[in-house]
């Protein structure tokens, strides 16, 4: 191959050392080292004042990294030269060459390999970064990588005209939140803002003037940042939202009446009765319980704080709040007497039904052990045997506490599992057409033991087709007719509807919702699993806002291509 083909080849493959007189080249193990330096005659324009100048001062090496050709890093040794300025008017005296699209001011990397590992920093952070770049012959540190990120512009945005709100977490199960900010019209993430309060959000409006609309949930807090900070926006409550909030109404209304969820004993002639265990012989846990509730009211009835309560009696605030909006202790004790001791022996009727709502990794086979055990096989550990051969991977604990019933109690068939309060619930806010036959008798049955339940599904229907057919003008009545009926359980998210009336009726009447804001939220969680949750604000919001804009603009390119 001649010189000239050699040159060819090698400014074909790095066509960024055009102009540049290569004077070696040599594949060193893995490294495939470049010498090359800039030609002598070509003049450089001073970086203040522009004019050309050849009057070289110096002259040094500069050692660059370039992308990876053939498997091998590239390290690009350099000479450059120092040049005088020699403009009269000019304050400097000498200056270093750059070469475009080579060298960068106190670069270590050429411009191409910068971007490349740019754009993986953007797309996979730290760790998992680090780990591609080492595959793809550019080994570079995870801390380099953050900082190639924090480096990059925030590409622009703008101030939407239709802008969602809505919290995301910073850390999981920790009570400490952010907020994303959407464009609703292009569904891109605007700004993500470093706290969950009226007071930054409006900030934020008054910062950026020309918001029309604010999609927004049920809380408080947007909604008094959104009055600040834009007062002549309109205000929309999600849709979802306000299904949530009815939704989380009823769940509360069900678990009040959750002793009307199980079959009535049989009694041929009687109607069914429930037990409710008395304090005196309901175990540790159920007396304490018992307890905190009565202390709990009687403090309210003085006219203390929840705050004050909970220092008084040395508990959490939410717990307390559980206790005062509990109307008897026995809705917080259900569920969890499973675990009261054999004390409640007269009581174990009322709780085996309340057992059957927690499933079991012995369930598939209890129809098995039941067979056995009428055959006389009743020797617990060969029972556990034969379910393991049948594929049963639990203890042999598990086996023998459930035969343990069975021997001072026979039971012929399992008594069937009554609905819990969350599938019960899913039942009355479901579409009616895709609740199977059976699951719709079994309500219409919980309906007829419980009338309150039977009144709030029919407003929660009535509020569904309301919804369905955006018809907001039936709000007024639904509300007052929720209102006037004390029964059901629902006024209090009829109140809060009343005093967000305006943001509910445009949600029902508009197309806009925060849809589009979730979608975000859910691409904030992925970006924060990446960086195993140690991501601070700034580095975050730079990811959320470069991802976007690399997704938008991978959208135009696969557009554009033919």
């Amino acid at each position: 191959m001649t010189l000239a083909e050699c040159e060819e080849l090698l400014q074909t493959v790095l066509p960024h050392l055009g102009g540049m007189l290569v004077e070696h080249v040599s594949p060193e193990g893995g490294l495939l080292r470049i010498v090359a330096r800039t030609p002598e005659s070509v003049p450089v324009p001073c970086p203040d004042c522009g004019t050309p100048s050849r009057r070289r001062h110096s002259g040094y090496r500069r050692r660059l990294a370039d992308g990876a050709v053939g498997g091998r890093q590239v390290c690009i040794e350099l000479t450059v030269r120092r040049l005088f300025c020699d403009a009269p008017e000019c304050g400097r005296v000498t200056f270093a060459e750059q070469v475009d699209g080579l060298t960068v001011r106190y670069g270590r990397r050429t411009p191409q390999l910068g971007n490349l590992l740019g754009a993986i920093a953007v797309a996979l952070a730290g760790r998992a970064g680090e780990r591609l770049a080492a595959r793809l012959s550019a080994p570079v540190s995870r801390t380099t990588l953050l900082s190639l990120v924090m480096a990059l512009p925030d590409p622009p945005t703008g101030t939407p005209r239709v802008l969602g709100v809505d919290e995301f977490a910073w850390r999981k199960g920790h009570h400490n939140y952010g907020t994303v900010l959407v464009d609703c019209e292009t569904r891109a993430p605007v700004d993500l803002l470093p706290e969950r309060d009226a007071a930054t959000f409006a900030a934020w409006l008054a910062e950026h003037p020309g918001v029309e609309i604010i999609c927004r949930d049920r809380g408080g807090t947007y909604a008094d940042g959104a009055r600040t900070g834009a007062p002549d926006a309109a205000q929309i409550a999600d849709l979802w939202h306000i299904w949530h909030n009815l939704a989380e109404a009823i769940k509360r209304l069900v678990s009040k009446h959750s002793v009307c969820l199980p079959d009535p004993e049989p009694a041929p002639g009687t109607a069914p009765e429930v037990l409710h265990p008395p304090a005196s012989h309901g175990g540790r846990l159920a007396a304490r319980v018992e307890q905190h509730h009565t202390a709990v009211h009687a403090l309210l009835d003085e006219g203390m704080s929840v705050r004050a309560i909970a220092r008084r009696l040395g508990l959490a605030r939410n717990t307390v709040r559980r206790y005062a909006r509990a109307d008897t202790w026995q809705e917080l004790a259900a569920g969890r007497w499973q675990n009261l001791p054999s004390i409640l022996d007269p009581y174990k009727p009322y709780l085996h039904r309340r057992w059957q709502n927690l499933p079991s990794i012995l369930d598939p086979y209890k129809p098995y052990l039941h067979r056995r055990w009428h055959e006389g096989h009743t020797d617990a550990s060969r029972l556990h045997a034969e379910l393991r051969e049948r594929g049963f991977t639990g203890s042999y604990s598990v086996v023998r506490d459930y035969l343990r019933r069975f021997r001072r109690t026979p039971v012929d068939v399992p008594p069937p599992r009554p609905p819990g309060v969350r599938k019960v619930t899913g039942w009355i806010t479901a579409n009616p057409d895709r609740v199977s036959d059976d699951e719709r008798q079994k309500l219409k049955e919980i309906m007829a033991r419980c009338p309150e339940l039977e009144a709030a599904t029919g407003h929660v229907r009535s509020f569904a087709a309301m919804m369905a057919i955006r018809s907001a003008d039936r709000l007024p009545q639904w509300i007052t007719d929720a209102r006037a009926d004390e029964g059901h359980g629902l006024r209090a998210f009829a109140d809060g509807l009343m005093t967000d009336l305006d943001a509910v009726t445009l949600g029902l009447s508009t197309p806009w919702s925060s849809g589009c804001v979730e979608g975000r939220v859910t691409d904030i969680k992925l970006l924060k699993r990446q960086m195993a949750g140690r991501a601070a604000h700034p580095l975050l919001r730079k990811r959320v806002l470069l991802v976007a804009a690399d997704r938008r603009q991978h959208r135009v390119t696969s557009t554009a291509a033919p």
